[in-house]
């Protein structure tokens, strides 16, 4: 029994964060089995009842795998054991004020941040550059402009890059500082373990008066989550009205956080908010410059660009099939030419890509709503012209990848206006527009 509860906490570890695991899985004690239920010891009902909630199902499937051929159980039953309770830590809340100030630079010193992203290896295009401009903007002023600072974005594409570059800012000019980055979820972890623990105020005083600079990741972690937003509010208020700056990360914009309290979504308004959309393929080509040149990986012309038009989604993909090149001409002993970088990256190629000019997706587009080029490409603007310029131009970019000035010469307009259109049809593909996601799969499917 104790085998196979050891094995399927292995296995859990590898399948949970860090965090997680050591807040909720670890101090579990298991006390065997009674037919198909597992005896769980827990250091509280509140205990019981989260884990229930949100990982029940986790742990039955890790013991199911972990039990090989016997019949896994299929529920829980939990007990209550006070043992397992942390002891509350005899250091006292408060610092006294003779020690505040070795406490905080002790505190700075063991802040989160990655030392790897700053703002001189951030890469600035078209797509990133307001919220590149903002977080510089905090990061020589905090608290004063752009407070708080929301940025969102897709995965891989620079938030959380901007985000440690903040924070490296703000302790070049004041050393002392007291930052805390973090995700939604760690947040959320620690406010459940103070519950726990009857540690909230200690909690309470971490994040609302030991701290200059608030950095957190994920923001969309909380949607759902009523007392954590509550305990966030409250924190976020206490944080501005000290002038203490506020950054916070999200995979889509604030009102777009489904079940994210009405009031958290006006304060993030209240403030800057700034996106970043995919890089263009010149910013992708200095990115990999970059990269290489940071890695001592020699890459020449014909193959950035090769790399650059194939992997189009963000800058962590991008990076990754760099480092996967080199690795392989490192183990085959051969340089990174273009015939191997083709034949490496051949099965990750979609078929789509076949169609490579601005063109064949204008004519595309043209044949399904029935317009000529030169409409498309006039100052005409009814719906009738103007929505199909602003899907030819949204799709041009996402399958090739073409820069917003380039686009802007291949319809004839300014690369502002490019910008705008790519942004508003994606946000009605995010709203699931039905008339946008027909005529969007239509023209695909001929493109294909």
């Amino acid at each position: 029994m104790n085998e196979v509860w050891h094995r399927a906490l292995t296995n859990l570890r590898g399948r949970l964060s860090e965090d997680i695991f050591e807040s909720w899985i670890e101090p579990l004690r298991c006390d065997g089995f009674s037919g198909d239920v597992l005896k769980l010891r827990i250091p509280n009902r509140f205990y019981g009842e989260w884990i229930n909630t949100h990982y029940r199902d986790v742990i039955l499937e890790a013991l199911g795998e972990a039990g090989g051929d016997e019949t896994p159980p299929t529920s829980i039953e939990w007990e209550v054991d006070a043992s397992l309770m942390p002891r509350p830590d005899p250091t006292p809340l408060r610092t006294p004020p003779d020690r505040a100030r070795s406490s905080r630079t002790a505190c700075a010193a063991r802040t989160d941040l990655n030392p790897k992203y700053r703002f001189d290896n951030f890469v600035v295009g078209p797509s990133n550059q307001l919220a590149h401009a903002a977080s510089v903007a905090v990061g020589s002023s905090p608290g004063r402009r752009y407070n708080p600072l929301f940025i969102y974005g897709g995965v891989g594409l620079g938030k959380t890059h901007l985000m440690n570059a903040m924070g490296h800012e703000v302790l070049r000019a004041k050393p002392d500082a007291h930052i805390l980055y973090l995700s939604a979820e760690r947040f959320t972890n620690e406010f459940i373990q103070a519950l726990q623990n009857r540690r909230i105020e200690e909690f309470r005083a971490r994040y609302r008066q030991g701290c200059d600079l608030l950095l957190m990741d994920d923001i969309q972690f909380l949607a759902g989550r009523d007392q954590t937003q509550e305990e966030f509010f409250h924190t976020f208020n206490a944080l501005y009205h000290q002038d203490k700056q506020i950054v916070v990360t999200s995979d889509v914009y604030p009102q777009r956080i489904a079940e994210m309290e009405e009031r958290l979504v006006s304060r993030f308004q209240s403030g800057m908010v700034a996106d970043i959309q995919a890089p263009e393929l010149e910013t992708r080509m200095a990115i990999l410059q970059q990269k290489a040149e940071n890695e001592n990986i020699e890459l020449d012309q014909d193959v950035r660009l090769f790399i650059a038009q194939a992997v189009k989604s963000n800058v962590r993909e991008l990076e990754g099939t760099l480092i996967r090149l080199a690795v392989k001409a490192d183990l085959l002993g051969c340089p990174i030419d273009l015939a191997m970088a083709q034949e490496t990256l051949a099965p990750i190629l979609p078929s789509a890509d076949r169609v490579t000019s601005v063109e064949d997706i204008q004519r595309a587009v043209c044949h399904y709503f029935s317009l000529r080029l030169s409409e498309l490409k006039s100052k005409r603007r009814t719906r009738t012209i103007a929505f199909p310029r602003m899907l030819a131009m949204y799709i041009c970019r996402d399958r090739l990848g073409t820069s917003y000035p380039e686009l802007g010469r291949g319809f004839e307009k300014d690369h502002t206006t490019v910008l705008s259109a790519v942004r508003k049809i994606t946000r009605q593909l995010e709203d699931e527009d039905p008339q946008v996601m027909a005529a969007l799969n239509a023209i695909e499917r001929k493109l294909a």
